[in-house]
């Protein structure tokens, strides 16, 4: 009886934790999109590779586009010269 009461107690608290939250930013893109508003809810879209882009996607939402600061580009592959 007690490992059934600890199994119960032990299944409520998984289920009542949230998954932790993703990383907001994502460093692969240069713009990011805020969403923001009660019925479409607030959210950081991180996909855009240029402004213009981005505010051309933001048209007609509540949202903002911004530089991201957590940007970071990649390395320019060097390649070896062969001898």
């Amino acid at each position: 009886m007690k490992l059934l009461g600890a199994l119960l107690l032990a299944l409520s608290v998984l289920w009542m934790t949230r998954p932790a939250s993703a990383q907001t930013y994502d460093p692969s893109y240069p713009v990011c999109m805020h969403v923001y508003g009660a019925l479409i809810g607030e959210r950081m879209d991180c996909v855009f590779t240029s402004l213009d882009a981005c505010q051309a996607g933001a048209n007609g939402l509540p949202a903002t586009c911004l530089v991201n600061p957590y940007y970071a580009p990649r390395a320019a592959r060097r390649y070896r010269l062969e001898r």
